[in-house]
């Protein structure tokens, strides 16, 4: 296994750890959000992220570190939703709120092996250059991805050229668990 695969399973494990004690206090209450909504969240906290670049102050107390966290679950959650309603009209996971937790941990972990893959296959293209970028490149490259998806979405997901809204989602995990690495390797 490669130090970026090690560093990445960390971080994933991290995620989805926090991800299934969350379920345990709220279920899975987040179904109910629409993909604009979970995409505001994300923007959320990648705004809230570069606020904290930029003036280095905290009034609630967080850090960085919980809201990329936040970042890959939220994305993860706006995955599952769009399998969900990729299924055929009237499926059963479509309208379902409450997913059982062994689901929901495999519904995760599926997502996640999906955007490995895609990060893995874009690793090797790029030689890595993350490694090379700043955390708050980074940030602003989510932000970009953010304002994208949200454009796709008021456009009714029609696009001319470019992809979809599930590939931004898959790429603001993957600079998400590359900021976590380079912050906690600093």
């Amino acid at each position: 296994m490669s130090q970026t695969e090690t560093e990445y399973r960390h971080i994933i494990q991290r995620c989805k750890e926090l991800f299934l004690k969350k379920n345990k206090d709220y279920g899975t209450a987040w179904r109910i959000l629409r993909l604009p909504s979970i995409t505001d969240q994300i923007f959320i906290k990648a705004q809230r992220i570069r606020t904290l670049q930029e003036t280095g102050v905290s009034l609630v107390g967080e850090g960085i570190e919980p809201e990329f966290v936040g970042i890959i679950n939220y994305c993860v959650m706006a995955l599952i939703q769009l399998q969900f309603q990729s299924e055929p009209a009237g499926g059963e996971g479509t309208a379902r709120m409450d997913i059982p937790t062994d689901e929901l941990e495999h519904l995760y972990d599926s997502q996640v092996e999906q955007v490995m893959h895609l990060l893995f296959a874009k690793n090797h293209d790029y030689g890595e250059a993350w490694r090379d970028m700043r955390v708050s490149s980074m940030t602003d490259i989510v932000l970009m991805k953010l304002l994208r998806t949200k454009q796709i979405e008021d456009n009714k997901g029609n696009t001319l050229v470019s992809e979809g809204v599930e590939a931004n989602y898959m790429d603001m995990i993957n600079y998400a668990v590359f900021c976590l690495i380079k912050l906690q390797s600093n």
